[in-house]
């Protein structure tokens, strides 16, 4: 089934639809923002890169939308339901601009399509608002034909050069005639389902809405008007900045090994060497995120002295106004180098941690639920809190909404028949809110508003006032003031310097990068110690042969311990220089060098100051060994140096 009648100009203008957004300014629209540690070791090691692609916050440049409605008027929505979905659809006429096409499509036995896509004018608001009130509800639930109808819809279209196309599909009760909707393929039309009332068939409309690109599934509590949850999808739809939105990540060969990317249920494509990852997002809207978990194995360095090393090579690429977009490759850098203990994560990346396992916990929470095993169901719930109690504190808005999930999911996790009427759906809804990172309807609260853009926040203010006087005046999408451009990431909470994330910028390099020249420094100080120890012992030896020397117990005392301070410094130069190839090898001690200063320093002092007249060759011996000392000595400043360096 197809249609090919949609308008192709509105009936006022004199050509399509109003050109929006300059062409050099198209890349700004969708801006990327990298988190992950800026220093690494030179040993292997795993490191996490979090991507976030963010929609510019203006929604003034705007695709048209193309918006398929296709409504349930079964028998069960006959009286209130039926009065609540009339109102809605109202609404949205009232928020559409002429810059938008809407097409009406009900289903019972059969579907029915009540109007080609049109372009919302006055005129066509009129003769769209007559169909809507002339809805009566009947026969059974046709849900799969309805679904076939709204894509035949959008299938047909001679005008889509520049359009966001999605279908929104509402029900309150099971499919029971002609087969089953979730055979029905969406291709990458976005179908957003809506389950209206306990008795829908959230498993049905759940797989319809995870089938397509982007869709979503919402879950409407019996006694909540429809006008606030059409008012939310809405709030996005007519905010889309971006479609066929991608993201690539690329290994750097010889650096690293992509391991995972997590980003949900998007669907993504590998190469066969998984030297490269493509994520496909559909669409975006006015400021909403899509982040992206890179997870990372680099490969040892333990050869190369310190560097800034490529990692990875990240590039995006959206449509607007059916124009191709392609940002500039970015690297992803970190600093190789000695022993590095990782930093704490950045607290937006502990925060998209949290909030994955949640949903991950909520995820097996259902499944036993599913297998009527409510107690253990509860038990993973209350392990998922715990979780977030450690993770997240009070005062993180992100951890609050998290809490109140949980809440209302143990709630309705109580009893098995609560559970089928109202949990399944509840669960339903957020998992595809967590795996879609977009904004779903939770039956009937408003407190938790999981990545709801300003727009929706907007619309749910218009939708609460329209509920109350469907007489009140609603502004268009057109008429609505413009959201402020935010070109920059807010600043963030107080928070300790290291938390500002790197917003496509070169890494902050530590105050211990120059460790390599440290050590190499110490290296040298160890080799010169044992090189004068070494000589001093030599001379003071060759100075007390034939000669009554060895009878002196002073110049006994400073040649043994010349002879130890040799043997010591040739121990931790080895040492140090295993440190240079083996990062991982053991710290060196502060008290030892300190110790042996100490003796150097007394038995050549001794040795100098003694009673007995020294020939050339013994005063030779104490200038080495007083050289030694000050080799030892600037080993033990560097060696503390490091030490008040690790516990500041």
């Amino acid at each position: 089934m197809s249609y090919n009648d949609d308008e192709q100009t509105a009936p006022t203008n004199t050509g399509p639809a109003r050109p929006m957004g300059i062409t050099g300014q198209l890349v700004k629209k969708v801006l990327l923002t990298k988190y992950h540690n800026p220093v690494a070791s030179l040993a292997p090691n795993d490191q996490e890169v979090m991507l976030e692609l963010k929609g510019s916050s203006s929604s003034t440049d705007r695709a048209g939308l193309d918006l398929v409605a296709v409504i349930d008027v079964s028998g069960s929505m006959e009286g209130d339901e039926i009065n609540k979905v009339k109102a809605a659809l109202i609404f949205i006429i009232r928020k559409l601009s002429d810059l938008d096409r809407l097409s009406i499509v009900t289903f019972s036995d059969m579907a029915t399509r009540h109007c080609p896509l049109r372009f919302v004018t006055e005129v066509a608001q009129a003769e769209l608002t007559a169909i809507v009130d002339g809805l009566r509800a009947y026969g059974v639930t046709n849900i799969k034909h309805g679904l076939e109808t709204g894509l035949g819809v959008v299938d047909g279209r001679r005008l889509t050069a520049g359009r966001a196309v999605n279908i929104m599909l509402m029900s309150d009760g099971m499919q029971n005639v002609d087969g089953d909707a979730r055979a029905v393929q969406t291709k990458n039309v976005p179908v957003h389902t809506f389950g209206f009332g306990a008795d829908h068939d959230s498993t049905v409309l759940e797989a319809i809405a995870r089938n397509s690109l982007g869709g979503t599934f919402n879950y409407v509590a019996n006694n909540v008007n429809l006008t606030k949850p059409f008012s939310q999808l809405l709030g996005g739809l007519l905010t889309t900045i971006a479609q066929d939105l991608e993201l690539t990540v690329t290994r750097i060969q010889g650096e690293a090994t992509i391991k995972t990317v997590d980003a949900g249920t998007y669907p993504q494509t590998t190469t066969s060497d998984r030297g490269s990852v493509t994520v496909r997002f559909g669409t975006l809207y006015s400021a909403e995120v899509r982040r992206v978990i890179v997870y990372l194995a680099l490969d040892g360095k333990t050869a190369s002295p310190p560097y800034d090393a490529n990692v990875v090579m990240v590039q995006y690429r959206f449509t607007f106004q059916d124009q191709q977009v392609t940002s500039n490759t970015d690297l992803v850098v970190m600093h190789r180098t000695w022993p590095y203990d990782d930093a704490a994560r950045k607290p937006q990346v502990e925060t998209e941690l949290a909030r994955r396992q949640h949903a991950d916990l909520i995820r097996a929470a259902r499944a036993m639920a599913e297998g009527k095993n409510m107690e253990n169901a509860r038990d993973k719930l209350d392990e998922a809190l715990k979780a977030l109690e450690d993770k997240l504190d009070q005062t993180n808005p992100i951890g609050d909404m998290l809490r109140e999930e949980n809440r209302e999911l143990r709630r309705l996790m109580e009893k098995q028949n609560l559970y089928d009427k109202e949990g399944r759906p509840y669960a339903a809804s957020s998992l595809a809110s967590h795996d879609r990172q977009r904004f779903t309807t939770r039956g009937d609260t408003d407190s938790v508003r999981l990545f709801a853009t300003p727009r929706m926040d907007t619309y749910l203010k218009q939708a609460k006032q329209f509920d109350e006087n469907p007489q009140v005046p609603v502004p268009s999408a057109a008429e609505d003031v413009p959201e402020p451009e935010v070109t920059e990431e807010p600043p963030p909470p107080p928070s300790p310097p290291s938390a500002e994330p790197e917003v496509i910028q070169a890494p902050e390099v530590p105050r211990d990068v120059a460790a390599g020249d440290k050590r190499t420094l110490s290296v040298a100080l160890r080799v010169a110690t044992a090189v004068f120890s070494l000589a001093a012992f030599a001379i003071m030896n060759t100075a007390g042969a034939g000669d009554p020397y060895r009878s002196y117990e002073l110049y006994r005392y400073a040649e043994g311990v010349n002879l130890v301070v040799f043997i010591y410094s040739t121990l931790q130069a080895v040492g140090e220089i295993r440190r240079l190839v083996w990062p991982r090898s053991t710290s060196r001690s502060l008290s030892s060098y300190g110790i042996l200063a100490y003796v150097l320093m007394s038995a050549s002092s001794m040795a100098a100051f003694g009673h007995d007249t020294l020939n050339q060759k013994i005063i030779d011996a104490v200038w080495l060994s007083f050289l030694g000392l000050l080799a030892l000595a600037a080993n033990a400043l560097i060696s503390m140096n490091n030490l008040f360096r690790r516990t500041v």
